[in-house]
């Protein structure tokens, strides 16, 4: 029977992004108001509010709007519920023969030790490819820039 994981998945992924994080950061020494989050990144504010987005809806920040201003507060307790789930993992006992596999580990291509029944024995390393000669195509005004998960900053 299998059960749930309790992995605070939404926790994680939103905080795989490094401009979230910082977000978060921020937003660690107490409530501020969107537009001066804003300013400390060199994106755009709309970008700002999907980053915030996101964060909303991992439950790592609130929403308070105060007159004609929207803050964002941290929310301390998702961190500590994401905490709490590391810890029991990592400190979880090991059933007896666990670590059988490590035993017979095979050097990886650096040399190193990998476990597993499916090690396989070192390569040599392949050889550099010779440098670059070519020159970047200039960007046209035409073409989109590409970024990271549609954002268009």
């Amino acid at each position: 029977m299998s059960r749930k994981s309790k992995a605070p998945i939404d926790v994680f992924s939103a905080l795989a992004d490094a401009t979230r994080c910082q977000i978060v950061e921020i937003l660690r020494d107490g409530p501020v108001p969107v537009h001066e989050l804003a300013e400390r990144f060199p994106i755009s504010r709309p970008a700002i509010s999907r980053h915030l987005r996101v964060l909303k809806a991992a439950g790592l920040v609130t929403e308070v709007k105060k007159g004609r201003e929207n803050f964002y507060a941290f929310q301390r307790g998702r961190i500590a519920g994401a905490e709490r789930w590391l810890v029991a993992i990592s400190t979880a006992p090991q059933k007896p023969g666990a670590n059988a596999s490590e035993e017979k580990a095979a050097p990886n291509r650096n040399g190193a030790k990998i476990a597993g029944k499916n090690a396989r024995p070192a390569r040599p390393e392949p050889a550099a490819p010779p440098p670059a000669t070519r020159t970047k195509k200039p960007k046209t005004e035409l073409e989109p820039a590409l970024n990271q998960m549609g954002f268009d900053f």
